[in-house]
Parts: C-alpha cells; structure tokens; sequence
C-alpha cells in the first residue's frame, strides 16, 4: 500500500503541487482568535490545564477565544473544577515549532495537557518519522519540565472532509494524515500517561468560513469530548 502511494504521488506530482500553489494564493487567511491566553475560572478541585500547538489550539476560525478550544473547555469543565489555564499556540507552528515554544516557556506545573499539532507537518511535508520522534520529545518535555499527569492528544482531522482541498489533492494529503494518526495512536498506546482525542466533522458547515480550520460548532464538540474524558478519569487529577 504504501509502494502504491508513493508511485501515485510520484504521478500525480505536477498536479497536486499547482492546486497547493492555487490553494496557499487563495485561501482565505483567518486571524487567531481574540481574548485572553489565561486566566482562571470555575469552583471545586482545582486544574492547572494547559493548551498548546498550532492554529486550532489558537482559535482561528472564531473571533473570540470563549468560542475557541481554549474557552469552551474551560466552560465544560467550570462547573465541577477550580481552573487555572494557559494557552501556548500560534497559527502555522509544526510540532517542532510547539516544542521551541514549551522549551522557551518558564517552568509551571499542569495538571492536563491538551495538544492539537501535526496538521502543518503534513501540510509542510515533514517525513513521518521525524515527526514522530519530535512529538515524542514534546511529550517528553511536557512530562518533565511542567509535571503533565495526563495528555490529551487530538488526533489528525479528517482532511478528507475538508471542502477547500480539490481532488486529487484531497485523496493524497487525507491518506498521509490516516497514516500519521496511525502512528500517533501506536506511540500513545505504549504511553500510560496520554489519552487520543478523535477529532471529527460531521459537516462541512462546522467548519470556518476558509473550509479547513474548525467552526464553533467543532471546537464545542471537541471541549466537551475532552472535559468528558477529563471528568470520567477514576483517579483525582490533583
């Protein structure tokens, strides 16, 4: 299968690289969302969460961050948790970019950790492996240096259900994204401390208005998966 993809994409080259050319002069470029990068909110146990990776962590797509990853999860989770937050995440970072970032940040201690990172190291071409390796290191780091109990990792969208990419750009990137999320779910399985985040789109109109980053429909629905496994964890996460 993967002898097959490659001689496909070795044939479809010119094609699939004029519609990325045609996509990156057209797509409509969205702002990251607005508001506040942390805060604290809710009553009961108290939370140190933090959200890092690339735009999706960031909000594009909403306008304000209580629209975004960020907000909505701490609305799901406010009512049964005191919450301290932060949010690390810029639109465009790969994972090593995230991973410069973390390393740049001062010491903190988290309980939770939530990650959205991976799309642009498709998007960019960066071999799975060296992806892999990376975000093995980024966990490893979240571990160490802010004391992560548990790390909520989404995992890759379904680019096949995105309507900005035309075929047969669409077929390609959407077959190397399955096989990234692939890995990543091998590499969690051994990994006691991390939870996957499956990450869905159950229609095209709960994306943004640029048919790749998440609506707010999406972001709500991703929040309230997430405080729902946060909340059915059997063990206290302070």
């Amino acid at each position: 299968m993967l002898l097959f993809d490659l001689t496909a994409r070795t044939a479809l080259l010119p094609i699939l690289a004029a519609q990325a050319f045609q996509i990156r002069r057209r797509a409509l470029k969205l702002p990251e969302a607005d508001g506040a990068r942390t805060g604290h909110a809710g009553t009961g146990r108290p939370l140190r969460v933090l959200i890092a990776g690339d735009s999706s962590a960031a909000g594009v797509g909403v306008d304000v961050q209580d629209k975004a990853l960020s907000g909505q999860l701490v609305r799901a989770l406010s009512g049964s948790y005191s919450i301290d937050w932060t949010l690390q995440a810029k639109s465009g970072d790969r994972t090593a970019d995230t991973l410069a970032a973390l390393e740049a940040m001062a010491p903190a201690q988290f309980d939770v950790v939530v990650l959205s990172v991976g799309t642009n190291d498709i998007t960019h071409s960066v071999p799975l492996p060296l992806w892999r390796a990376r975000y093995r290191r980024l966990r490893a780091l979240l571990r160490t240096k802010f004391g992560a109990r548990l790390i909520y990792v989404s995992g890759m969208p379904p680019m096949e259900d995105l309507p900005i990419l035309p075929h047969p750009l669409r077929w390609t990137v959407a077959r190397i994204a399955r096989r990234f999320d692939s890995a990543l779910q091998a590499d969690l399985a051994t990994e006691p401390d991390t939870r996957y985040v499956q990450l869905e789109i159950e229609a095209p109109e709960m994306l943004a208005e640029d048919g790749f980053h998440p609506g707010a429909p999406i972001y709500t629905a991703w929040a309230d998966r997430i405080a729902g496994m946060i909340s059915a964890e059997p063990t206290p996460l302070h």
